[in-house]
C-alpha cells in the first residue's frame, strides 16, 4: 500500500519523509528541490507483535512488522492543473499512490521561504485541493464525453456508471473533494478505475513550529473545524523538533520529553493514521522461527489473507485455527487459550479481524 506525501513547495515534506523512512532526501528552503519521487518503506510499530515476539521468542531476533511505502512528491503550485510548476508530472505521481499525506506548514521560519509570500494553513490547504478538483474535473469531463455515446445506445451499465459521473460533476463544480461525497459502494466501484485524485483518501498532517505543539488545537481552531467539515482526519507533528532529537541518544531524547512535556508522538501517529486511512487491519502468525505482522484489507477473507502468505496456502486452504490477541493476553500462552475453548476453527469464508492470530492448515498435490 502506497501513501503520497504531498503539499506546496517548503513546508516540510521531505525533512518529513527523511524522518519517518530514516534517509537522506534532499532538503532545500526553495521550490522544487524534489522532482522525482523519494521512496521508503516505513515500518508500523505494534506492541501486539512486540508482545507475541517476547512470549514466542521466535529464531528471528526482531518481529516483522507491517509496512507502508511512503512516495516524496515534489512541491504543487498554484496553476499545477494547468502545466505550472512540475504540472501534471506532479498530477500523474500522486494518480500512483492509494492515499495521500497533505502536509500543510503551519510554522514560521523567515530562513525558509514560503511559496505565497505568508504562511497561511487555510490558504495552502485550498490552493493544492483546488488544483486536485481541476485535475479531476478534467479527467471526468474526458469519460463523460466517451460515455455518453454508449448512454446514448442504451447500454446499462453505461447509464449507471453516467448517473455517478454525474454526481461527482456536480460535487466538483461546487468545489467539494470527491471523498466528501457519501456514495454507497457499488457506485463507488463505478468511478474506481478512473483514478480520481480527490477520491482517494487525505490525511492533514500539520507542521507546526516548537513552542506550537501544546497549543495548536486552541490556537488554530479555524483549521480543526474545516477539517472537520471535509469529514476528513489530520495528525499534529513538529518535523523541526523531530529532526534534532534524530541524533540523540535514548537517554537524551526522554530528557527532552521529560523537560519539555512534549509527548513526540507525532510520528507514531501519522504512520499509525496512514495504515488506518488505508483502510488496514493487521492480522499476526507466530511459529518457531519468526512472528510477523500482515496487512490486509478490512473485510478480507481466511482464505484470502492464507494467499498473503503464501499463494499454496491459499491454493490448498482447509481451515484456519484462529484465537484473538486478546485472549492471547487475558490467558498468557497459546496452551492457555486453547484450555479455555477460545481457539477457534474457521473455514475459508471467516472475515478476518484485526489482532487475529493464525494457523493456516493446507495440503497441496502436485
Amino acid at each position: 500500500m502506497e501513501i503520497g506525501i504531498v503539499g506546496l513547495p517548503n513546508v516540510g515534506k521531505s525533512t518529513i519523509f527523511n524522518i519517518l523512512t530514516k534517509s537522506k532526501a534532499v532538503v532545500a528552503d526553495y521550490p522544487f528541490s524534489t522532482i522525482e519521487p523519494n521512496i521508503g518503506i516505513v515500518p508500523v510499530s505494534d506492541e501486539r507483535l512486540d508482545l507475541l515476539h517476547n512470549v514466542y521468542k521466535p529464531k528471528k531476533d526482531t518481529p516483522t512488522y507491517a509496512t507502508i511505502k511512503f512516495f516524496d512528491i515534489a512541491g504543487l503550485v498554484k496553476g499545477a492543473s494547468r502545466g505550472e510548476g512540475l504540472g501534471n508530472q506532479f498530477l500523474s505521481h500522486i494518480k500512483q499512490v492509494d492515499a495521500i499525506a497533505h502536509i500543510v506548514r503551519v510554522f514560521k521560519d523567515e530562513n525558509v521561504s514560503h511559496v505565497t509570500g505568508k504562511v497561511n494553513p487555510l490558504s495552502d490547504i485550498e490552493i493544492v485541493n483546488t488544483e486536485l478538483i481541476l485535475s479531476d474535473m478534467e479527467t471526468l469531463n474526458k469519460h463523460l464525453e466517451k460515455i455518453e455515446k454508449f448512454v446514448k445506445q442504451k447500454d446499462k451499465d453505461s447509464e449507471k456508471k453516467y448517473q455517478v459521473l454525474l454526481k461527482v460533476k456536480d460535487a466538483l463544480e461546487r468545489g467539494k473533494l470527491i471523498n466528501e461525497l457519501t456514495l454507497p459502494d457499488d457506485e463507488f466501484d463505478k468511478i474506481k478505475d478512473f483514478n480520481f485524485l480527490t477520491a482517494k483518501p487525505i490525511l492533514y498532517v500539520f507542521n507546526v513550529g516548537e513552542d506550537d505543539v501544546l497549543e495548536f488545537e486552541s490556537k488554530n481552531k479555524n483549521l480543526i473545524e474545516y477539517i472537520n467539515k471535509i469529514k476528513s482526519q489530520y495528525v499534529i507533528i513538529s518535523a523541526k523538533i523531530e529532526s534534532d532529537l534524530m541524533d540523540l541518544s535514548h537517554e537524551e531524547r526522554e530528557q527532552y520529553i521529560k523537560e519539555s512535556g512534549i509527548n513526540c508522538l507525532g510520528f507514531d501517529n501519522f504512520i499509525k493514521k496512514s495504515y488506518e486511512l488505508l483502510n488496514l487491519i493487521t492480522f499476526f502468525t507466530v511459529n518457531e522461527n519468526e512472528c510477523r505482522a500482515w496487512p490486509i484489507s478490512r473485510g478480507t477473507t481466511a482464505i484470502e489473507a492464507a494467499g498473503k502468505i503464501h499463494s499454496d496456502m491459499e491454493r490448498g486452504f482447509i481451515k484456519a485455527e484462529v484465537m484473538s490477541f486478546e485472549d492471547f493476553k487475558k490467558y498468557g500462552s497459546e496452551n492457555a487459550v486453547r484450555e479455555a475453548g477460545k481457539l477457534r476453527q474457521e473455514g475459508k469464508n471467516y472475515i478476518v479481524k484485526d489482532g487475529d492470530i493464525l494457523y493456516i492448515k493446507f495440503n497441496v498435490t502436485t
